[in-house]
């Protein structure tokens, strides 16, 4: 395992220590850890967001579409 050494300002080192003692993070390497995984799910997904928002649209969407979308919604929220 690599290690990288950061340095913080006083206010953001007492909020990360705060946080790795009121929650179950055993160290602040290990809540710094977890915060860089979430980081990295945002930009997949921001990622995937862009890819499909610079996709060619396809399909008709017209009024039956979004019946069935309507109709199909419901019967899964009625699932539940």
């Amino acid at each position: 395992m690599s290690q990288i050494s950061i340095s913080l300002p006083d206010d953001l080192e007492e909020f990360v220590r705060e946080q790795v003692a009121a929650s179950s993070y055993t160290s602040t390497s290990e809540y710094l850890r977890q915060l860089i995984r979430e980081h990295r799910e945002v930009v997949r997904f921001r990622n995937l967001i862009d890819e499909g928002a610079s996709s060619p649209i396809e399909g008709t969407f017209d009024k039956p579409y979004f019946d069935d979308l309507r109709t199909r919604a419901r019967s899964r929220t009625a699932r539940k």
